[in-house]
């Protein structure tokens, strides 16, 4: 009888199989990919009830699915609210639309247009444009408005992922030592799986082999420490220096 149903029904199930590999990939939900592609029927009902469903229900999802299936859209509705009201609010909601579909070049001129009169120096406009800088290769004009945050000594605005992209910055722009500095302290403070990663790979671009497999050696080891939440979000950390171990 199952046969028969699949025989019947088979392509519904692979629908489903593909929304959900989309799904998992697009939450970084990366610890289901296998179950989905070996077990897709069970796999896919574990996956459904777990992950699948909880998520439709947040207010992110319909977002995520308008933003798969018409990437422009945001952008187009953020430019319409900058034409209705052209207030600072609006063009920054208009850069992050165009950060989100890597258009860096015009997020950066839209989040530059906005430090004018009073808001000249405010500091979350300023650490915007240090974060797209970075990841538009920027890195000395990243690291430039990072130093500015860093000046004002707020500490609600030192977060570890704007900790690790300056970091990263400092790597490219050939800053060894401080960069090896931060790396160690990102590593202390916060026990960044992603930071043991990219230390390692710092590690062995200097050919300081034995050192970068310590660092890929506890990202694969401490994720069990964490949260599931956070396990989640850093497994894609732990198979890269899994991957780095193997070619060492």
């Amino acid at each position: 009888m199952f046969l028969s149903w699949w025989y019947d029904y088979y392509y519904i199930v692979i629908v489903f199989q593909l929304l959900f590999l989309w799904h998992a990939l697009k939450t970084q939900r990366r610890d289901y990919i296998w179950i989905l592609i070996f077990l897709p029927v069970i796999g896919g009902l574990i996956y459904l009830f777990k992950e699948f469903i909880p998520s439709v229900r947040s207010s992110s999802f319909s977002a995520q699915m308008k933003e798969f299936f018409k990437p422009a859209a945001s952008i187009e509705e953020c430019q319409k609210r900058v034409r209705i009201a052209d207030t600072v609010t609006n063009r920054l909601a208009l850069a992050d639309a165009y950060s989100k579909q890597k258009q860096y070049e015009r997020a950066i001129a839209t989040t530059q247009s906005c430090l004018t009169d009073y808001h000249a120096k405010d500091p979350g406009i300023t650490l915007q444009l240090a974060r797209l800088h970075f990841l538009n290769n920027q890195f000395e004009q990243s690291i430039a408005y990072f130093d500015r945050i860093a000046a004002l000594n707020q500490p609600m605005l030192k977060k570890q992922d704007d900790e690790l992209m300056y970091t990263r910055a400092l790597v490219a722009t050939g800053q060894t030592a401080r960069a090896e500095e931060e790396f160690k302290r990102i590593i202390r403070v916060h026990h960044s799986i992603e930071a043991m990663y990219y230390y390692g790979m710092f590690l062995k671009k200097q050919s300081r082999f034995e050192e970068a497999k310590e660092q890929f050696t506890t990202a694969k080891t401490e994720i069990d420490l964490h949260p599931r939440y956070i396990r989640r979000q850093q497994m894609q950390w732990v198979r890269l220096s899994k991957k780095e171990l193997a070619s060492l």
